[in-house]
């Protein structure tokens, strides 16, 4: 497996994975002393190369069939997963609507590499502000492959034997066989939820919202931008208002429940 995938990235772009010894993982990470979080393939440690660039190191629960142990090496996120910055519930400062609106053309290049970029398609199935992480620039990264499947380019339609993906951002047709197959269009749904969460700041599931109107996330953006009232907008100049109303509008165009349209 490693050999293959060695291969392929030689063949595209020309990337060569550099190899590290547990014994250097172990310095990177001053013996593995800041832990950043745990999931289920395993767990991330912060560290810092020989350059003085900070990474984060994922090293996986199942080891190799010798006995030794598997880790990877990523670029480390200062400014953590997007939902910290755009919730109200998170603590941390609200990013403007310029930077917010960076990001979301940012994530939608990552999203579309994903499907075009090479000579297979890469489907992530859990498009959601967690897995989107921020670099000390804000330059988005779309992370957390667990869910995902490769299939090539020429397959507009995929097979699932489950639904994949994280309620409140799935497509219909996920759960619906009879709206239609199942295609690269489910992330554009699944972004089109994101964007309307990055612009309204709200998450998409209110579970103490006043009317029933309002638990349906899109018909709730709808009626902002209908009776144009803005929630969360409070010393927002016109042209972040005119950048939130375009991301809802593009929003509400992915979100569209037939995924032949």
């Amino acid at each position: 497996m490693d050999k293959n995938i060695e291969e392929f990235l030689q063949a595209h772009n020309n990337f060569l994975p550099v190899r590290y010894s547990y014994s250097n993982i172990k310095k990177m990470t001053k013996n593995l002393k800041h832990k950043l979080g745990e999931g289920g393939y395993g767990s991330v440690y912060k560290g810092t190369l020989k350059s003085g660039n900070e990474v984060a190191i994922k090293i996986l629960k199942q080891s190799k069939a010798d006995g030794s142990k598997q880790s990877f090496v990523y670029d480390f996120m200062s400014n953590g997963s997007l939902d910290k910055h755009i919730f109200t519930d998170e603590g941390n400062k609200f990013l403007d609507y310029r930077k917010i609106y960076e990001i979301a053309l940012g994530v939608a290049r990552g999203i579309e590499y994903l499907h075009r970029g090479s000579d297979m398609q890469i489907l992530h199935f859990d498009i959601k502000p967690h897995n989107i992480l921020l670099d000390q620039h804000f330059t988005p990264k779309v992370s957390d492959f667990g869910l995902a499947r490769l299939y090539p380019t020429d397959h507009s339609i995929v097979s699932l034997t489950v639904a994949r993906g994280t309620f409140g951002y799935m497509a219909p047709e996920l759960f619906y066989k009879n709206i239609g197959g199942v295609s690269h269009k489910a992330e554009v749904y699944s972004f089109g939820m994101l964007l309307m969460e990055m612009a309204s700041r709200r998450k998409n599931i209110k579970a103490n919202a006043e009317r029933s109107s309002q638990i349906y996330f899109p018909l709730w953006v709808y009626d902002q931008i209908s009776e144009r009232e803005i929630v969360e907008m409070e010393e927002v100049v016109e042209e972040e208002r005119n950048l939130m109303k375009k991301m809802i509008i593009v929003a509400l165009w992915c979100i569209q429940l037939n995924p032949n349209h």
